[in-house]
């Protein structure tokens, strides 16, 4: 893409949220059989983002159950994070219900989230892409996100999709 000073139309909310500070995440892996010593994706997870500036205030290992799933949505959203990001339990298999336990809860759908990452996973895994189910969304003044249990289907979210962006989340769900 342009860099901003050659498009057409300058986009004049580009900039917002860059002075936003460090933001507060929680971490939530949804799997039957991850322990702390073989999530993988959730370190990673953890670990970049704090690279990155920012703090993990959250972090928990649930089974793949709605139930757990919802408490844990619920103490995510409880504590102080602004991004809470699931990893696991967004395929097609009758074990993932991620989506099934988190979606109700989501007062607006960013359906841009989960489109541009089957874009992007297209380019890596092809059309096996499409049977992703990652999505995003808000809950009042926080965002959601439902990433594939996979190391670098995690990465490919975290770095291309939600780092690029979530200063600018938190300035858009932040202003009056």
């Amino acid at each position: 893409m342009a860099p901003e000073s050659q498009l057409p139309f300058p986009d004049e909310h580009a900039h917002f949220g860059e002075d936003v500070g460090s933001l507060p995440f929680a971490v939530v892996t949804v799997s039957d059989t991850r322990t702390p010593e073989t999530d993988r994706g959730g370190r990673w997870i953890r670990e970049r983002l704090e690279e990155a500036g920012h703090r993990v205030v959250y972090t928990r290992i649930v089974p793949d159950e709605v139930e757990a799933i919802r408490e844990a949505l619920e103490e995510a959203l409880a504590s102080e994070a602004f991004g809470v990001l699931f990893t696991g339990g967004s395929g097609i298999t009758a074990r993932d219900v991620t989506v099934e336990a988190v979606l109700p809860r989501l007062e607006k759908v960013l359906p841009g989230f989960g489109e541009l990452f089957r874009m992007l996973s297209f380019r890596e895994i092809h059309a096996r892409a499409m049977l992703s189910r990652a999505e995003a969304g808000v809950v009042g003044r926080k965002a959601v996100f439902l990433l594939p249990g996979s190391l670098n289907a995690v990465r490919l979210a975290v770095e291309e999709l939600i780092l690029p962006v979530v200063k600018h989340l938190y300035f858009e769900l932040h202003r009056h």
